[in-house]
């Protein structure tokens, strides 16, 4: 992305060329205020807005996204690099948490408590409810663009809160035009802004003690450089991750191949629930590798807009070349490169690397990129401890048809879900997601963000 600060403008270009894909405003300081005035005079009409009619502007937006599908899956898999077909799945889980978010708007209850526990509660009762706080900050990174900025304007608009956006600098045009779409859609005016601006611009947001929740979404460090300054806000943070799986030797190895092969290369491995650290039983780890290399090596990489591409570019060079240095990193410490390893320009080859250590940053950091290591263990216990060393802890895969190891490793594996067998990819937009440790607080999915943007208010009522 080519900035020009001067004229308040940055011009959108395509990972795979360079090309011009879209030129945006970017705000200034006195706009991103107006934004934020703008967003906390919507509050009272947001918050007073009957539930019927919140859940119609949702399907408003959710059919407006659907209409237009074919001509944003070319911007968007233009503008962040990710091929069509996955641009395609992104927009189709965009229209779906709207229409799940519009289905929640009528469903926000609460709960009528005794109070007689106690003398001075006889002949009283307490009811609770949620009320939205007012206004919410959310901020959304390149990878997911369309979806993740749905996942904190979805669940807003179903609680009645307003909220301003920023969207991501490298790829924010359809963000910019969901924005219009919500905006059409009858919530009231200035109850949802996408303000696209620099990240010092952003600061305005963090720190205005207006902001009761700020939503973010992005790397841990910047996620936890915002909670350090956030003071009383609410802060919800959905951040990196370098994901683990566990093969047992009693796992459908032909299956866990294959969904490892999608797992760690899908959208070039951007994803914070991408597959980087496959955990193998020494019993079956030779004849999962004849299961996994071939499938890896016959991943199509290439135009970005052929339906047929599953691995795109990375979103700049500069995140390339660092891959590509951590790759001759492990190569030099005593890794060895099964398949890949090689970078042209902001392409990286699909690699899986073998005998790398826990200490390699291939392992030890989030690699984003389409990478994953591959381990031998002998005892399950080592796998689960290799797994949960990591400072993330997002999502786990496991495979194996022993009902008894899945749910001990569902408690014993230290992240915010267990897919089993499944990747830690596998994701449906409607469950709570999110995770621990350095991964984040709090969770998404619509029904789980409206509580993050709300609070439970009690009110006690004397019957006598």
């Amino acid at each position: 992305m080519k900035q020009t600060r001067e004229h308040a403008t940055a011009v959108v270009r395509a990972p795979h060329d360079g090309s011009e894909v879209g030129v945006y405003h970017l705000a200034e300081p006195e706009e991103v205020r107006a934004a934020l005035d703008a967003t906390v005079a919507a509050a009272p009409p947001c918050r007073e807005l009957p539930a019927y009619e919140r859940a119609a502007a949702l399907r408003r937006v959710a059919d407006a996204l659907a209409a237009e599908r074919n001509a944003l899956e070319r911007t968007l898999a233009l503008e962040a690099g990710k091929p069509i077909a996955q641009a395609r799945l992104e927009l189709d889980r965009a229209t779906f948490v709207f229409r799940d978010a519009a289905e929640e708007a009528t469903r926000i209850g609460g709960e009528v408590l005794p109070t007689d526990a106690l003398p001075i509660g006889a002949k009283r009762l307490a009811i609770t409810r949620r009320f939205p706080l007012s206004p919410v900050v959310g901020i959304t990174p390149f990878n997911f663009p369309v979806l993740l900025a749905a996942h904190k304007i979805a669940p807003a608009m179903a609680c009645g809160a307003a909220i301003t956006l920023k969207p991501p600098p490298q790829d924010p045009l359809t963000t910019l035009r969901l924005g219009e779409m919500v905006r059409a859609s009858g919530y009231p005016e200035g109850g949802v802004n996408v303000v696209p601006c620099h990240v010092e611009v952003a600061q305005i947001l963090i720190e205005d003690p207006r902001v009761r929740v700020i939503s973010f979404t992005g790397s841990a460090r910047a996620g936890w450089a915002i909670r350090a300054k956030a003071g009383t806000k609410r802060v919800a943070l959905e951040l990196g991750g370098n994901a683990g799986v566990i093969i047992e030797p009693d796992a459908d190895l032909a299956w866990a191949a294959s969904r490892c092969a999608i797992g760690g290369f899908t959208y070039a491995g951007q994803s914070c629930i991408s597959t980087q650290r496959i955990y193998v039983h020494e019993q079956v780890y030779e004849a999962f590798l004849d299961l996994l290399l071939p499938k890896v090596r016959a991943l199509r990489t290439g135009d970005v807009l052929d339906a047929q591409t599953e691995i795109g570019p990375l979103i700049s060079l500069e995140a390339a070349e660092r891959v590509e240095r951590w790759i001759r990193e492990a190569l030099a410490g005593g890794a060895r490169a099964a398949t890949g390893g090689r970078r042209t320009g902001q392409y990286i080859e699909p690699t899986v690397l073998l005998a790398t250590t826990p200490e390699m940053a291939v392992n030890c950091e989030e690699v984003f990129a389409p990478l994953v290591t591959v381990t031998p263990y002998r005892l399950l216990e080592d796998a689960v401890a290799q797994l949960n060393a990591s400072p993330y802890g997002l999502q786990a895969g496991v495979f194996t048809s022993n009902l008894r190891t899945m749910f001990r490793l569902h408690a014993e594996l230290d992240v915010g879900a267990v897919n089993g067998n499944d990747i830690p990819g596998y994701r449906v937009d409607r469950l709570p997601y999110g995770g621990a440790k350095a991964s984040g607080l709090g969770r998404e999915g619509v029904r789980y963000a409206i509580e993050e943007m709300t609070e439970l208010r009690t009110l006690t009522l004397k019957l006598d």
